[in-house]
């Protein structure tokens, strides 16, 4: 299967771009790179946690959302970037401890518009939270 990747991408460049957001702060790291899906994990633990000792669900709303716009903005070409315009997202299992690594697959790629699925799974492999997000794509100027 050829690349979707139409912008050159690297767990380096990736890693380099998380720097000083939400993305550090919450701890999500960039772990691996395919042809066709761009893998990333959160922590559980005191940044990550609800008061009842689970994975907040806000924040695997923004581990998927920083995946599928990730993933949006290296499958466009260049002088293309993506914006978000809707997110959704079933939380199906709790994750107490550990790890909650997701991954993002393109469903569409098209010109002006990009839809995402990211699956995301505990460290037993359980999916806790499958999410959908759809990207505006838009020519910078």
């Amino acid at each position: 299967m050829p690349s979707i990747w139409k912008k050159d991408i690297t767990l380096e460049l990736l890693r380099a771009s998380a720097r000083n957001t939400a993305i550090e702060h919450l701890g999500i790291e960039f772990v691996e790179i395919g042809d066709d899906y761009l893998v990333g994990r959160v922590p559980v633990d005191h940044r990550t946690r609800q008061p009842f000792g689970l994975l907040h669900g806000g924040v695997s709303v923004v581990l998927a959302e920083t995946l599928g716009s990730v993933g949006a903005v290296y499958a466009s070409p260049p002088g293309w970037r993506g914006v978000g315009l809707d997110i959704n997202a079933n939380h199906l299992r709790a994750a107490t401890s550990g790890w909650v690594t997701g991954t993002a697959r393109a469903v569409h790629v098209g010109r002006s518009t990009q839809v995402w699925q990211i699956d995301m799974k505990n460290g037993a492999g359980q999916l806790t939270c499958v999410s959908r997000i759809t990207m505006a794509m838009l020519e910078s100027s």
